[in-house]
């Protein structure tokens, strides 16, 4: 038989010749953090928050643990806690009642309307919080799209969908509003409603434009907290004649690249976690700051992973946003802000 000799040598005597080892900066977390290239802080996000009418208790959307439909009185008092936490900008969103809501979105049109009031009562209440509000027609829709629909019902008419948005604009910057944020992907809103704000007065209130947002999967449990799933009758409402189709990269940029000429000053990508590579591309290719919205979906599949003990909450959620940013969002629009912005606290 052969004899098998280990001519290795022992560990303690085992030395590789590299003058570079990685593992040096990573050998303690004070280092760590010394050379750290993304971090977050509570200024990097804006809490999207959903308002309802009356004086309701706070009601938690099943689909969106944690998160909560929110009298007007109740909204302030979240607005107050997310800035003591230096979450320094929200994104109102109303949950309408149904017998509010028609085929044109009629509702839209009251200068005492549901978000109108919030903004007010925002603004009064915190005037250094940055309010941006959603400028789309469908939470006010009884089928649910983001704009009025064509004589036959098939298709969202563009231009007089336009024509509604920039109208919808000027009233929300009346009411205080620092940024409105056309999320309806319809073409030539972004100059239509830059021209309307400027020719009402409201040279001052900006526009973030959600320049690229998908017709994505992940919108469900938001179209559940808005009313708007259910309005349409169904969950799988389609919005691919407007939004964009998930597999088209070159399209994506073409769209950021008209609303930065048609004058938003914030461009956004919607979703954000399985869209970094787009996120990366318009940061290559535009020096507008850029949101990314961590949507609903994204959100809730984190919870649900938690909820079986398949996902630690935290560390999930805090690489999912380290993500974003590290992709290139100057903003993360997320439900997860108030939770994170704690956690960056401590």
């Amino acid at each position: 038989m052969l004899k098998m000799v280990d001519h290795m040598p022992t560990p303690a005597a085992f030395k590789l010749d590299l003058p570079c080892r990685p593992r040096r900066l990573r050998r303690s977390a004070t280092v760590r953090a010394l050379v750290e290239e993304t971090v977050l802080r509570p200024e990097d996000f804006i809490a999207p928050l959903f308002v309802v009418e009356g004086k309701p208790a706070p009601e938690e959307i099943a689909s969106m643990p944690g998160q909560f439909r929110l009298s007007i009185a109740d909204l302030v008092k979240e607005c107050r806690a997310l800035r003591k936490l230096g979450v320094k900008a929200v994104a109102l969103f109303p949950k309408l009642d149904a017998k509010l809501k028609n085929a044109e979105g009629t509702e839209e049109l009251n200068d005492d309307g549901l978000i109108l009031r919030a903004v007010k009562a925002v603004k009064k209440a915190l005037p250094e919080l940055v309010v941006i509000t959603d400028v789309a027609l469908d939470p006010y829709t009884t089928h649910g799209h983001d704009g009025v629909l064509n004589a036959a019902g098939t298709d969202v008419e563009n231009d007089r969908t336009v024509a509604r948005l920039a109208a919808m604009a000027v009233r929300q910057a009346r009411a205080g509003v620092d940024f409105v944020a056309p999320s309806d992907m319809m073409d030539g809103r972004v100059g239509a409603i830059r021209s309307a704000l400027d020719a009402a007065g409201f040279t001052e209130t900006g526009i973030i434009a959600y320049s690229v947002k998908f017709n994505s999967a992940y919108y469900g449990p938001f179209r559940d907290a808005v009313g708007s799933a259910q309005a349409a009758g169904t969950k799988s409402l389609s919005k691919a004649t407007y939004q964009l189709n998930p597999a088209n990269r070159r399209e994506a940029l073409a769209e950021a690249v008209l609303d930065a000429a048609e004058g938003a000053d914030v461009l956004m990508v919607k979703p954000a976690g399985a869209y970094l590579d787009i996120i990366r591309d318009v940061r290559e290719r535009s020096d507008k700051p850029l949101a990314a919205y961590q949507v609903s979906g994204e959100y809730s599949q984190i919870h649900a992973a938690a909820r079986l003990g398949w996902l630690d909450l935290a560390r999930t959620r805090h690489e999912s946003l380290i993500a974003i940013k590290r992709a290139g969002a100057d903003l993360i629009l997320t439900y997860f802000a108030k939770d994170e912005a704690k956690a960056l606290a401590h």
